[in-house]
């Protein structure tokens, strides 16, 4: 991978969370920039996720690794370091189980994240890693930058063999991505490799009724993947869209 170019790889977190995002995410990769999702396991939408996946193969399918929220786990990040603290939490059986869940699904995950970036932690980041790379999973996404993170991180990637890509954009703009910022965020994109991370959805009943802040803005970054002032950003700002598994990495 050259530095001199802007890479630029557009995912969409909650794949499978509900029938009506996963139909955003899929209109947002056919129509739109988005080249891959990460998916939820424990989704309510998960088997329709699966299916939509199988009938795309276009679009790049990693695994979105949940330790919040969902059937018995923790219902908040505060209650979930208490948890870990305590060693009440098996980590990596509970990661290892939704990494096995999308592979029997019967597909290849390239890359991991998690649900409210719950690995920005270090040592829920270290257990990721772990599990990725018992897998062969050979993406995880870089946490925020942070004094000393990116450096730990680095550090216990290599470890497993493991990437981060080069730059990581999207967290502060989640709930408020319009076209406007699409726009100058792919103008004023670093070289290298960036994720964007994105929430697409439509905002159907299912997702009404979902226990999440993000619903009518899944429209609003679902309009803005689609844009075609954001197609014409790309072009003349030199930026190519690729996905996890375009990108060559290096054998460790």
């Amino acid at each position: 991978m050259s530095s001199a170019r802007r890479l630029l790889i557009v995912n969409a977190d909650d794949f499978g969370f509900t029938r009506d995002v996963n139909a955003g995410i899929l209109e947002a990769h056919e129509r739109g920039i988005l080249t891959s999702a990460t998916l939820m396991a424990t989704g309510a939408a998960f088997e329709d996720a699966v299916q939509r996946a199988r009938s795309h193969p276009s679009l790049d399918v990693g695994c979105h690794l949940v330790l919040v929220g969902a059937p018995g786990l923790p219902e908040s990040l505060p209650e979930l370091v208490a948890a870990v603290a305590a060693r009440r939490l098996p980590l990596r059986d509970i990661l290892r189980a939704q990494v096995e869940k999308i592979l029997g699904a019967g597909l290849q995950p390239t890359h991991v994240d998690t649900h409210k970036h719950t690995h920005l932690l270090p040592w829920i980041f270290r257990a990721v890693a772990q599990v990725a790379g018992e897998f062969g999973i050979r993406w995880v996404r870089r946490p925020l930058p942070l004094p000393g993170v990116d450096s730990l991180a680095g550090r216990i990637l290599s470890r497993y063999g493991l990437r981060m890509t080069d730059h990581f954009a999207g967290f502060r703009l989640t709930g408020r991505l319009g076209v406007p910022q699409l726009v100058h965020l792919i103008r004023r994109l670093p070289t290298g490799l960036t994720e964007l991370m994105c929430h697409p959805g439509r905002c159907g009943e299912e997702l009404r009724r979902a226990p999440t802040r993000l619903k009518e803005s899944r429209e609003q970054e679902l309009a803005a993947l689609t844009a075609p002032e954001v197609r014409e950003a790309l072009a003349s700002s030199g930026v190519r869209l690729v996905s996890f598994r375009d990108v060559e990495v290096p054998e460790a």
